[in-house]
């Protein structure tokens, strides 16, 4: 027979610990959100009393949506939060549970227990003589705190927070120059109304500003975290000018006040269902003592295992800046120029991506000691296979005081900086052709690149043994923007059917269908014009007059192509046309062979060889 923890209902209420209770759930109840995840509402018994003033916390709705959380059921209360309305009325906010008894077990309600009502109900199973409540022999000192706190309840906040111990400091610290307690992030929640938690600013953005409709405004953010988590914290207008130069990333500052509200996850990576607005009660205290609070929470994952990620997800990723390319500037579609740096990331998975980094943290970026760079938020794209930007609610630390970066800098300076790497990335021009990805003709096959929903990259090293001159050049519009082919009108007139006008004069472009082969296979691949005008070695507009005036000239060129051994950068894909599928190569970048790196290559992949 299953023992309730009598008393535990009286002491939840009241507003102190009572972590461990064995209590019964007696009905639950679903409560829609508006936008955000819906609230359960639960009616709990220790057996002696009822109260309907518990609340799931919303990472633990799945537990109530299988029915794991069902009425009758036994559960162990192991963390919670007790707040207090304005109205007096206690909420206790379950954060953690085991359900120690299912419903199919208990099958009925346990003992005959009284709704609570601020204890003037005693229950039927308490006596005249005392009106203690039972507490385990385990509880005593929490007992003597319930009596202590009644002896003082003028000085005590409004809400009371309990959790686990999560540093060397308990997580209720006296606030310097007052009463107030501090709680943990993990107990901000819409019910609490005042509130002071104890955090370091990890992240500030900028200054932003708005305008629209309903008037002009700004606001900047900035992301907090202590033992117990991280949140999203916002301030706007008049709480700008008041905080905005006040805030320092890296220190830890008491924070007092504020409105609580679901968070939107459209603007923020952080781990959190609920972000803070400061208002105008809003204080923010520097704290001096602030050694244990953690400087970071991320959860690292492999630069492999963006593969397994969705486009637009975020994910918190560590590896070593092996390149980048230079600075540059760009036009936004709001004609505002931003700068711009792209940077190559290598961790211990031996894969490597592309990291966009903006404004200010791509003008102050140094590559040249080759940094370990981490980054908490990136966003994930599928440009190019897989790619990552520094969104504004990212956060970079370059050389960050961590174990695992200690680890990661260790690992590339002993063996790290001489493995080829493979990237995720397909490079686009100004990052060069790079040694990723290098495979045989044969092994694209047989790996069946191509095949699967997007497309692959790879490089390697061809000979050109076949170029097809027919259709290789044809007339284009002048447009700058269109390269469309035109249709000869006879009257001196070329006319683009894209851009529905008539032209006097074309341009030649150039698209070669070429045959390359290595030692293990050949394949047919297409060559637009750039990649095209490197393979012949002239532009399309010469080679369009010389077909013109001298065949054999034109003809001279694409034999004096044939047999050259070139780096390519080529895309697959399986295409279908007319029902037929077949694997298109399509060449995205092509440079003469650097025989120096590439004899390095060839070492590496012997010494790999020679290593099984």
């Amino acid at each position: 027979m299953i023992t309730l923890s009598e008393g535990a209902i009286q002491v939840l209420a009241s507003g102190n610990a009572f972590n461990d209770a064995v209590l019964q759930l007696v009905s639950i109840r679903k409560i829609e959100g508006g936008n955000g995840p819906p609230r359960f509402r639960l009616m709990m018994s220790d057996g002696r009393h009822t109260m309907s003033s518990f609340m799931l916390c919303t990472q633990l709705n799945c537990m109530a949506e299988d029915n794991r959380l069902a009425v009758n059921c036994v559960i162990l209360l192991k963390r919670h939060v007790t707040n207090l309305l304005k109205d007096g009325r206690p909420v206790v906010v379950i954060l953690e549970l085991d359900v120690v008894k299912r419903a199919e077990e208990v099958k009925e309600k346990i003992g005959n227990p009284t709704p609570y009502t601020d204890g003037t109900n005693k229950g039927p199973q308490q006596n005249s003589a005392s009106s203690t409540p039972a507490v385990p022999a385990n509880r005593a000192s929490l007992q003597a705190q319930t009596t202590n706190d009644s002896a003082s309840s003028s000085l005590l906040p409004v809400n009371r927070t309990i959790t686990k111990d999560f540093g060397k400091k308990p997580a209720m610290a006296p606030l310097p120059g007052g009463p107030t307690k501090v709680g943990p992030i993990a107990s901000l929640n819409p019910y609490v109304s005042k509130w002071t938690i104890r955090a370091r600013v990890t992240n500030k953005s900028s200054i932003r500003t708005w305008s629209n409709a309903r008037g002009e405004g700004k606001l900047f953010s900035m992301e907090i975290v202590d033992e117990s988590g991280e949140i999203r914290v916002t301030a706007f207008n008049q709480e700008v000018d008041k905080y905005f130069e006040l805030i320092e990333v890296g220190k830890v500052y008491y924070i007092n006040k504020g409105n609580v509200k679901m968070a939107n996850k459209q603007y923020t990576a952080v781990k959190n269902d609920y972000e803070v607005t400061l208002s105008g009660d809003t204080s923010i205290i520097l704290c001096d003592d602030s050694d244990e609070v953690p400087k970071m929470q991320c959860e690292f994952i492999s630069i492999g295992d963006l593969e397994k990620k969705n486009k637009d997800d975020c994910a918190d990723i560590i590896g070593v800046c092996k390149s980048a390319n230079e600075l540059s500037r760009i036009t936004t579609r709001a004609s505002r120029e931003v700068s711009k740096r792209t940077i190559t990331l290598m961790d211990m998975s031996g894969k490597m991506v592309s990291l966009t980094l903006w404004g200010e943290e791509a003008e102050q970026f140094d590559p040249a000691s080759q940094p370990v760079v981490a980054i908490k938020g990136a966003k994930v794209s599928d440009f190019g296979g897989r790619s990552l930007s520094a969104s504004f609610s990212s956060t970079l630390m370059i050389n960050p005081d961590i174990p695992q970066a200690y680890k990661l800098r260790g690992w590339y300076d002993k063996e790290g900086h001489n493995m080829e790497g493979e990237s995720l990335t397909e490079l686009r021009s100004g990052g060069g052709v790079g040694n990723t990805n290098w495979k045989t003709l044969s092994e694209v096959k047989t790996e069946q690149l191509g095949h699967g929903e997007k497309a692959d990259y790879y490089n390697c090293i061809g000979t050109i043994v076949y170029i097809r001159k027919e259709n290789s050049l044809y007339q284009a519009c002048a447009n700058q923007d269109c390269n469309k082919k035109v249709i000869d009108q006879q009257n001196g007139m070329f006319r683009c059917e894209k851009c529905d006008k008539e032209f006097p004069n074309f341009k030649y472009r150039l698209i070669l269908s070429v045959n390359i082969s290595d030692h293990s296979d050949n394949q047919w691949v297409t060559c637009f014009q750039e990649s095209a005008e490197t393979i012949l070695g002239q532009n399309a507009a010469y080679l369009g007059q010389l077909k013109e005036s001298n065949e054999t000239a034109f003809d001279a060129i694409f034999l004096q192509a044939t047999f050259k051994t070139l780096v390519f950068r080529n895309r697959v894909k399986l295409e279908t046309y007319n029902d037929e599928s077949r694997i298109k190569a399509t060449v995205m970048e092509v440079k003469p062979v650097d025989h120096r790196e590439y004899c390095q290559k060839l070492i590496m992949n012997i010494k790999k060889m020679s290593a099984k």
